[in-house]
């Protein structure tokens, strides 16, 4: 533990001034901790290291405080297993439940989230304006899909008509595929989801073959670019990671059955990795009691053990690994289960990493994910210290103080 930790400040002479004192901090990056307090006004960190006391003060008794997590996979509208039973009720119940499901990850510590499929200016309007209570929220909008693939919830023997939903909406050649995103872009969107292969919970699509042609995800990607922003896909296997990463999709979702190879191009292309180990896990333990589509889980069968083993071929070729839930209906409560099985490949320090600095890099706003002057004002105060005792991060029954905009929240 480095105790001399350098002072930093950029104090100026606004209000609403709260203090963490008697901390161990970790800084988003740094493999050090160091003694000291963080000074937080107006919803941004001003000072940090061996510095006074200004306005409220909360007292961190020696524990770490850690920067607000980021959840980069996270679905408020993902109310349920079944795929017609998230994308069929009112929006308006929807968006209830998923109320509930963003407060829910506020209070783990998870201060920042990236809804990929779901999601709409107007859940995003009630938090920017304190209608509710919620971590930041950054939203796709519902995630496109070719017909018949990940996002199509139909099942083969279907006979009726489904365009789009809360979660995904079908859209089919360059045309349209143009229009879907422009008005995503229209409404408020940070960035896109596309579905490039197979998946778990959607059933007539083999998880390994790709979808969506060359062509049809270049005019996303190429759209997504000219606006600023970025094209994250859903791909399980090489073939449709690499149709992705060659076609200018920046962030990959899941990447269970990621080869060497393939994670050598990821890193060359400056492709990040999403994990969401905790929904594999879940679904596992817990999908056939809350009714999972057997055919849904035989596919979570054949990705579940490869999780991890994607994680370490991903690190060990220089990817940039974020972290992800995944989580839908009553998993939702999983959530830091996935911080544990992510701690069971990268260890305490990556991980911590993954939640905080490169989801952040990976949202392209730098002000999340770190304690240091400037950085917004998000933290969590841990029961102990998570580098000695790892179950700090994900224990529940723990205590832990989670501050965002510089106001306690639990």
């Amino acid at each position: 533990m480095n105790r001399a930790h350098k002072k930093g400040s950029i104090m100026g002479s606004g209000s609403n001034v709260t203090t963490i004192t008697n901390a161990l901090v970790f800084d988003g990056s740094s493999a050090e901790l160091f003694e000291g307090s963080i000074v937080m006004a107006d919803g941004v960190i001003k000072e940090v290291g061996d510095v006074a006391a200004s306005g409220r003060t909360i007292d961190a008794g020696g524990r770490v405080v850690v920067p607000g997590l980021i959840d980069a996979h996270f679905h408020a509208y993902g109310i349920s297993l079944d795929g017609f039973s998230n994308e069929r009720p009112p929006l308006s119940y929807s968006a209830l439940v998923g109320a509930t499901r963003l407060g829910a990850a506020l209070r783990r510590g998870f201060t920042t989230v990236r809804d990929v499929a779901g999601g709409d200016i107007g859940l995003a309007n009630a938090i920017d304006r304190g209608v509710l209570t919620s971590p930041r929220y950054y939203f796709t909008g519902p995630a496109l899909s070719q017909t018949g693939g990940h996002g199509d919830p139909r099942a083969a023997d279907v006979d009726l008509c489904f365009d789009h939903g809360h979660m995904c909406e079908i859209a089919d050649g360059v045309d349209e595929l143009r229009r879907a995103v422009r008005e995503r872009f229209r409404t408020g969107s940070h960035a896109i989801k596309i579905m490039t292969s197979g998946g778990v919970v959607s059933l007539t699509d083999p998880i390994r073959i790709p979808q969506y042609s060359a062509e049809e995800i270049t005019v996303v990607t190429e759209e997504a670019t000219r606006r600023g922003s970025y094209v994250a896909a859903h791909a399980y296997s090489p073939e449709a990671i690499r149709h992705s990463v060659l076609n200018g999709v920046r962030s990959i979702e899941h990447g269970n059955l990621l080869d060497d190879q393939t994670a050598r191009l990821m890193a060359e292309h400056g492709s990040y990795l999403v994990p969401t180990l905790a929904a594999y896990d879940a679904m596992d333990r817990r999908g056939e009691q809350l009714g999972l589509n057997p055919i849904s889980q035989q596919k979570n069968a054949e990705v579940l053990a490869a999780g991890k083993i994607a994680i370490e071929r991903a690190r060990a070729a220089g990817v940039s690994i974020g972290f992800g839930s995944d989580l839908m209906g009553d998993l939702e409560d999983d959530q830091l289960v996935g911080v544990r099985l992510q701690v069971e490949v990268l260890g305490v320090l990556d991980t911590l990493r993954s939640m905080t600095t490169v989801n952040a890099e990976l949202l392209k706003n730098p002000d999340l994910g770190r304690l240091a002057p400037g950085g917004l004002a998000d933290a969590v105060i841990l029961d102990g210290n998570p580098f000695d005792d790892a179950a700090a991060l994900w224990d529940e029954s723990r205590e832990r103080t989670v501050i965002t905009n510089g106001r306690v929240v639990r």
